[in-house]
Order: C-alpha cells, then sequence, then structure tokens
C-alpha cells in the first residue's frame, strides 16, 4: 500500500535509514510494524508458504506508516540542514582544513576482520583492568570509540581526497561534491571531537555518530545520480553511441569508493547497535552468531516474488535445495541485501524470457554449508534466457545496463531508499556490482555462469572463517 509516496517496498528495504533510526521508531512507538528480524531484529514476518517451496506469495499487510514517513522527511531535512554552516566553517579554518585532509589521508588505515569485530564486541579484546569502576560493557564501548575517533578521520580523508581529482570530469558534478561535502564535514566533526575517556564523552561520540551515520545514509543513491549525470552530459556531448561503459578508471574508483563505504558503515553501525539494549539472541551489534541462510533465503524469496508479481503480474516458483539447519557468523544484511539481489534479478528474467502468460520454470536456490567447509555457497539458478556473451565482462560494472532507469528526475534521488523496483537505482545495473562488493568485503566472492538461451547460475561464496580482513582501498 502507498500511503504520501512511500511504498512498503520502501519500508522492507530501508538501507538507507540507520539500522539505529529503526530501532528507535519502533521502540518509541513511532511506527508499529514487523520489519525484517535480520534489520531491527523484530519478529520475523510470519510466512504464508513452506520452507521447500515459494509461489505467488501474498503482498505483506498493510502498515500504518505515516509516523515514519514524517520522521524520514525530517531526518533528510536535518541531512541537508548539515551542509548550511560547511562554508562557513571552512572559509573560518582557510587553507589549515586541506593541509589536515592530506596529512590525514597519508595514514595507514586499520584493516579489521569480521572475527575481531564480534570479539570486540563481546568485550575479548579489553587490556586488564582489575582497578576500573566501569561495568565491561562500558569500558567496551570506550575502547571502540576510541579506535573510531582514531581510525574514522583517516577513511574519510582519503576519501575527500580522492572525490576532488575523480577522472573523466565526475568531480565537476553537483551530486558527487554534495558527497564530497558530507565526508568533508563529518571529517571535521571527528576531528574536533573531544577525546573519548569516560562514560559521558563517549556517550557524546556516540551521539555524533549518530548524526554522521544518517547523514551519509543517500550517499550511495546521490552519487548514482552524479554518475548518470555525467553520462548524459557525454552523450550529449558525443552522440548516444558513446561508451560509457567501456570507461573503466570511473568503474575502479566506484569499486574502491563503496568498498570503503560498507566499512565505514559497517564499523559506525557495528558500534552504535552495541548501544541498544537489550540485544536479540545470537546477535553482537550487527553481526548474528547464528546467521542462518535458508531462513534469509526465505525471506528474500517473499520479497522479491512480491516485487515480481506487481511488476509483472506473476512470479515463477522458487524452490529451496541442500542444508537448510545451518547456520554461521556474520552480518544477516548483507547476505540479505545479495540474495534478494540474484533472486530478483532470475524472477526478472524468467518472467521476461518466457512470458508471464506462460509456464514459467522453477528457480532453484542451492546451499552447499557444512562444519567442514571453508565457504557456505548458495547457487541461484534459473532458466531465464542467459546473457550474451559480449555482455559478460561488463555485468559487474556500474556503468553498464540493459534496463531501463526507473528514475524520472531530481527529486526520486532523495525520497527512496536502495532497493526495490520503486528505488531510484532499479535499472541502473548496481544489483550485482554492490553485491560483489558486499560478498568479498569478509573475504567472499560472487560469480556469474550463463548460457545464452537457456539460463544463469549465479555463485554466493561467504567465508565461515571470519578471519579475512576487509580489503580497504
Amino acid at each position: 500500500r502507498r500511503y504520501g509516496g512511500l511504498s512498503l517496498t520502501h519500508l522492507a528495504h530501508l538501507t538507507p535509514l540507520s539500522v539505529s533510526f529503526l530501532n528507535h521508531a519502533l521502540r518509541s512507538g513511532m511506527v508499529r510494524l514487523r520489519l525484517r528480524a535480520h534489520f531491527t531484529r523484530a519478529a520475523k514476518l510470519p510466512l504464508a508458504v513452506p520452507l521447500r517451496s515459494f509461489s505467488r506469495a501474498a503482498p505483506p499487510a498493510a502498515v500504518s506508516c505515516e509516523p515514519l514517513v514524517r520522521t524520514m522527511v525530517s531526518a533528510q531535512s536535518q541531512s541537508l540542514a548539515h551542509q548550511l554552516p560547511l562554508a562557513r566553517h571552512y572559509s573560518a579554518t582557510g587553507g589549515g582544513l586541506e593541509e589536515e585532509l592530506q596529512t590525514a589521508a597519508q595514514r595507514e588505515q586499520t584493516s579489521v576482520t569480521l572475527k575481531a569485530t564480534l570479539d570486540t564486541g563481546l568485550g575479548l579484546l579489553l587490556p586488564e583492568s582489575s582497578s576500573s569502576e566501569m561495568t565491561r560493557r562500558q569500558r567496551t564501548l570506550i575502547q571502540i570509540a576510541q579506535f573510531l575517533r582514531r581510525e574514522l578521520p583517516v577513511r574519510l580523508a582519503r576519501r575527500v581526497v580522492e572525490l576532488k581529482s575523480l577522472p573523466g570530469g565526475l568531480d565537476e558534478v553537483s551530486s558527487v561534491q554534495r558527497v564530497r561535502d558530507w565526508y568533508q564535514h563529518s571529517f571535521v566533526e571527528i576531528r574536533r571531537s573531544a577525546p573519548v575517556v569516560c562514560a559521558q564523552s563517549e556517550g557524546d561520540f556516540c551521539r555524533l555518530l549518530e548524526g554522521i551515520y544518517e547523514r551519509h545514509a543517500p550517499t550511495l543513491v546521490t552519487m548514482a545520480h552524479g554518475v548518470h549525470e555525467l553520462k548524459r552530459r557525454l552523450e550529449s556531448e558525443h552522440g548516444k553511441g558513446f561508451d560509457f561503459g567501456a570507461k573503466t578508471d570511473i568503474h575502479d574508483f566506484l569499486d574502491r569508493f563503496y568498498m570503503s563505504r560498507i566499512g565505514i558503515r559497517i564499523l559506525i553501525g557495528q558500534y552504535l547497535e552495541l548501544h541498544r539494549e537489550p540485544q536479540a539472541e545470537g546477535y553482537v551489534g550487527l553481526i548474528n552468531r547464528h546467521t542462518s541462510p535458508a531462513e534469509i533465503a526465505e525471506q528474500a524469496i517473499y520479497d522479491a516474488a512480491y516485487l515480481c508479481e506487481r511488476t509483472h503480474g506473476d512470479a515463477p516458483e522458487v524452490k529451496i535445495y541442500g542444508r537448510s539447519d545451518g547456520n554461521f557468523t556474520y552480518i544477516p544484511s548483507h547476505l540479505y541485501y545479495c540474495l534478494f539481489e540474484l533472486i530478483k534479478n532470475s524472477l526478472r528474467a524468467v518472467t521476461e524470457h518466457h512470458g508471464a502468460d506462460n509456464a514459467l520454470p522453477p528457480i532453484k536456490v542451492i546451499i552447499a554449508d557444512s562444519e567442514s567447509n571453508e565457504d557456505v555457497v548458495i547457487k541461484v539458478s534459473d532458466e531465464g534466457g542467459g546473457i550474451p556473451r559480449s555482455h559478460m565482462p561488463r555485468i559487474f560494472s556500474y556503468l553498464f545496463t540493459t534496463a531501463t532507469p526507473a528514475f524520472g528526475g531530481n527529486d526520486a534521488f532523495s525520497s527512496a531508499g536502495d532497493h526495490g523496483t520503486d528505488s531510484p537505482l532499479a535499472g541502473l545495473g548496481y544489483g550485482l556490482p554492490i553485491s560483489r562488493t558486499y560478498a568479498r568485503y569478509f573475504g567472499g566472492d560472487l560469480n556469474i555462469m550463463s548460457m545464452e538461451g537457456y539460463g544463469t547460475d549465479a555463485f554466493l561464496h561467504l567465508s565461515r572463517l571470519g578471519n579475512r580482513a576487509e580489503p580497504l582501498p
């Protein structure tokens, strides 16, 4: 159901809104709804279909979302309002800011692993301190805040410096400049923050990061808008035949930028989630020690089938094979994003290739998992006609897509989430490259094999060990 321009799809895929905001909305009574457990840790949506077979799932029940709409608009307005004092502050600091950015950007980043992030959240890496009157939880939060206060300026500065010297005229696009200002502003705020030495200063730092987390929520969409702006500009200069997808320097920058963004969002999001009490069973911040691939596949199938039915009028059956009771330590929202994108692509391909009025061959989701496996491997297999061999080298490019972009103008980019058919990212070809970036972040990968005229197999590899360091750009 739509309410004030916000669809249920947006509520179901609100990654641009912070998890912390959603938890606050639920717990404070601002909104009453049952979102997916791996986003809000609220009760899981009931499924009307069994584990092994999913077909034509009914749309989720209507919810009252007016309070959330008002809050979203307010949060977006506050994010834009942050930019107003920016110019005054920078003019007051003069050239000192540029020098500070360059110095910070030259410092080494500290790469983290999933296991280290989990152990830190559990307080296992605390130094021995028998004399401290603070609780173990307080000491853990202070330890993490101190690390973030050192690490985040380095990561933010590197992105600011790169955003000021982008290839192909991308640094001249207004949307990209807006993103650069957000990163620069956040850098200044953290650098000017007081040292974290006690519970009070740690609380102040937490509130600062909550604002920064919200400010950067539209980054993915805003950057995509900037790239599309540049594409339209180059096409107007060189004609419609201009091969924008061949600009590998821009693609390589976007790969680095989005990998860095995921890292920053995890560091801040993990810290903010550790502040929430009580933690849901199995969770340590964003990390679930009992992440179930089968359960997340169920929810991804449910959501993707709903979107497919709404768009095409029908959806193929999706069947799950393999181990359904396995679990491992992972960030559920990352796994959900990858599976949702892969299943959504398969549903669309099968429906368009065979036609909604004809019999639709089922899609297979195969989970290969064992306690002795190095990886959890999930295969999504369809009979959707496959991908032409000439397109295969570019399927992971942010600059190449065969679909029609879903947005119609600048306003769309500030009013929707990253996901779903209503999203301004829909049709831009971001689903596969972002999914691969999520998979690679903690040592996994995403591979596509296709047989033109028949179908496509996608192989999602996720490391069970949690000891692979993030690949920092």
